[in-house]
């Protein structure tokens, strides 16, 4: 018996919205993420975007555990001297929520050109309104924890 091996033109792909709200932040990452690469088909190739496409509602209303809301900080640099810039959680989630979680997908995907087109694959928006409903997508109901 011969292996299957899925081919990029073979790839059927759903929409899925999720309703972030009350979600912890890298529980619902983790989730999005393996549907962004596919993990969740009988079909996953690893080499290919055989993943889905997903819609995150209600991004402002993502929590952390313990103390992490005012702890946690967020780094970039400019790479120009003096360029290191930090913000806090909670100064992140005032400007743009759809940002935390994004950035907390990005880091479990691949970092590759494949990691980038799949992250291209997930829209999350601040409040309860999306655009896409002439894709039908269908409710996502994330694990719950236990």
């Amino acid at each position: 018996m011969k292996t299957y091996a899925q081919k990029a033109s073979e790839v059927k792909r759903e929409w899925y919205v999720i309703d972030a709200t009350n979600q912890t932040l890298g529980r619902l990452a983790t989730q999005i993420a393996t549907l962004l690469r596919g993990k969740h088909k009988p079909t996953f190739s690893p080499y290919i975007d055989g993943g889905d496409f997903v819609i995150v509602v209600n991004a402002e209303r993502i929590r952390l555990t313990g103390k992490k809301p005012e702890q946690k900080m967020y780094y970039r640099h400019s790479n120009y001297p003096g360029g290191f810039k930090a913000i806090s959680f909670k100064q992140l989630m005032a400007r743009h929520p759809e940002r935390v979680l994004r950035l907390a997908v990005k880091g479990m995907l691949p970092k590759t050109r494949l990691g980038r087109r799949q992250l291209t694959k997930l829209k999350i928006y601040a409040g309860p309104k999306h655009p896409h409903a002439a894709q039908q997508p269908k409710v996502y109901e994330p694990r719950p924890r236990g």
